[in-house]
C-alpha cells in the first residue's frame, strides 16, 4: 500500500500568499523588536529594554509556528522579512511597535476569515491563539508610548 504524501487539509494559493505574508511580518517585527533592545537608550530605554527583547522572542515564535502550518498545507514558508524599521529613539520606536501590531492584527483576522471560509479550522485556531499576543503586544506597546 503506497502512502500517501498529500495533506489532509487543502488550502487556497490565497490563503498560503497570507501565510507567507505573516510569516515575512513576524521575521521583520522580531528584528526590528531585538534591535531595539539592544539600541535603547537612557533611562526609560532600559526601564522596557526586557520588554522588546521578550516581544521579539515571541514573534520569532510565530514566526516558526506559522512555517509549520504552511509547510503542511504543502507550502515553502518564506526566508525575506517584510520591512524592517527600527527607529531613532524610544519614542519612535514605540510609534513604529504600535503600527506594526495594529497592521499584524488586522492581517490575521483576514486571515482567520480566509482560513474558516476554507473551512481550515486549524490555522484559523492558530491565527486566534496569535492575535491575542499580538493585541497583548499593541496594549504593551501603546501603554509605554503613553509613558515616554
Amino acid at each position: 500500500m503506497a502512502v500517501h504524501l498529500e495533506p489532509a487539509t487543502k488550502v487556497s494559493k490565497k490563503l498560503k500568499e497570507m501565510l507567507n505574508d505573516a510569516i515575512a511580518r513576524e521575521i521583520a517585527v522580531s528584528i526590528q523588536y531585538m534591535w531595539q533592545h539592544v539600541q535603547v537608550i537612557g533611562v526609560k530605554g532600559i526601564a522596557v529594554q526586557d520588554q522588546f527583547k521578550q516581544t521579539a522572542i515571541t514573534e520569532m515564535k510565530h514566526a516558526e509556528s506559522i512555517a509549520e502550518r504552511l509547510w503542511y498545507l504543502d507550502g515553502t514558508p518564506t526566508t525575506k522579512p517584510a520591512l524592517i524599521q527600527v527607529g531613532e529613539s524610544l519614542k519612535e520606536f514605540l510609534k513604529l511597535d504600535v503600527k506594526a501590531e495594529v497592521e499584524a492584527i488586522h492581517l490575521y483576522k483576514k486571515i482567520i476569515k480566509q482560513a474558516q471560509k476554507e473551512s481550515d479550522v486549524t490555522t484559523a485556531f492558530l491565527f486566534k491563539k496569535i492575535l491575542e499576543d499580538e493585541e497583548a503586544h499593541h496594549d504593551l506597546f501603546t501603554t509605554m508610548f503613553e509613558e515616554v
